[in-house]
């Protein structure tokens, strides 16, 4: 290889990582405990196939909705109902909570974050968009938690214990209700009311491509659902973008998809290995609770889920900590990860910044919900 060329290739790597940064430490965890845990036939039952193609699927037909404006028509509408930031952004908040508790946190923050970035680029409100996408993430997180399909781990943990729909909802609804008025605290007191004005324009999407992609984003959340099989999905939105628009099956953040893949791998190891079953099965006799929350920060919630679920008969302490944990570190729940992708790849030198400012949020969150939740096992 020549010099000038080695150079290149070098600074192309380095790009690379800048840009998927977690990605990058994804694939290194997976590398390290694979050496630790040799590949073998039980590594293909690490991996959520539901979740991968699920994500895939909503990845895709988001890029295809993009590509005629439709969030850009959708934003200009919520900017002439609201009228002030304020209100805007608490509305985009709202609608991300109650999405993820319809379609899960991942598919809400995949279709609503497209949404508050339009919304602030056409008012010029780009000084909220860390904030915006913060709240936008908890909100995704703890909106989640009051239903069995609204979080990953809610799904597992619901079917695993065969808890009942009364008393999942019983053990849920106190951090839930805190999680609402804490965000609506957060929103009103950060954002100004400030006006919004947007130059009037005519751009119209084209109405049958919008019933197009809207059906088949309809087909998604019906597959989540778990109406469908994953697998339909799996071939008839990549068949009908192929032809409808192949710009939006290569604009897909595969990166991402390949995030989770590292992640499946490396919380699938952690589990595998002796001296960390044995450490948190010890642990769990002590606070189940709080040594959810602890772990969620290290392997995430939904490995955490997985994980401890093998060691207690607690479940109600376990939901609530893999839920309420999934604030936090940044890999506290992957779903931060879609979050923290979307705000670099539209403000490229200003991670630092944003983890900052996420891990303020976050940790505030989580300290006082773990100390709520812990006041509400004692009554």
């Amino acid at each position: 290889m020549k010099p000038a060329k080695s150079i290149l290739f070098f600074r192309n790597i380095i790009s690379f990582i800048k840009k998927n940064t977690v990605t990058c430490i994804a694939f290194a965890a997976a590398a390290i405990t694979s050496f630790i845990i040799p590949p073998d036939s039980r590594y293909i039952g690490y991996f959520d196939l539901k979740t991968l193609s699920c994500l895939f699927c909503v990845l895709a037909v988001v890029c295809a909705l993009k590509n005629i404006n439709f969030f850009y028509i959708l934003a200009r509408r919520i900017i002439h109902i609201f009228g002030n930031a304020r209100a805007a952004i608490i509305a985009l908040v709202y609608i991300t909570f109650i999405g993820s508790m319809l379609i899960a946190n991942d598919m809400a923050l995949l279709t609503f974050l497209p949404l508050g970035y339009f919304v602030l680029v056409t008012t010029h409100k780009e000084k909220y968009m860390a904030f915006t996408f913060i709240m936008q993430n908890i909100a995704a997180n703890l909106g989640g938690m009051l239903t069995p399909f609204g979080n990953p781990q809610n799904l597992y943990l619901y079917s695993r214990f065969d808890i009942p729909d009364g008393e999942f909802i019983k053990i849920m609804l106190p951090p839930f209700l805190l999680s609402v008025i804490m965000i609506t605290v957060c929103c009103t007191v950060a954002i100004k009311s400030e006006p919004l004005e947007i130059t009037d324009d005519h751009i119209r999407p084209d109405p049958k491509r919008t019933l197009l992609y809207l059906l088949l984003f309809a087909l998604s959340v019906i597959i989540v659902f778990r109406r469908i099989p994953y697998a339909i999905g799996l071939i008839v939105i990549p068949a009908v973008l192929f032809f409808a628009d192949r710009k939006a099956l290569k604009a897909v953040d595969y990166p991402l998809l390949l995030t989770f893949v590292f992640f499946f791998i490396f919380a699938g190891n952690m589990a595998r290995i002796d001296a960390v079953r044995n450490f948190f099965s010890g642990l769990l006799e002590k606070n189940t609770l709080l040594v959810s929350v602890l772990s969620c920060q290290i392997i995430s919630n939904v490995p955490s889920a997985i994980l401890l679920s093998q060691f207690t008969e607690n479940y109600a302490d376990l939901l609530v900590g893999v839920n309420i944990g999934g604030t936090g570190t940044l890999i506290a729940s992957l779903a931060s990860l879609i979050t923290f992708r979307e705000y670099v790849r539209h403000n490229p030198g200003k991670a630092g910044r944003y983890i900052a400012l996420f891990s303020a949020y976050n940790f505030g969150f989580l300290f006082i919900l773990v100390i709520f939740s812990e006041l509400i096992k004692r009554i």
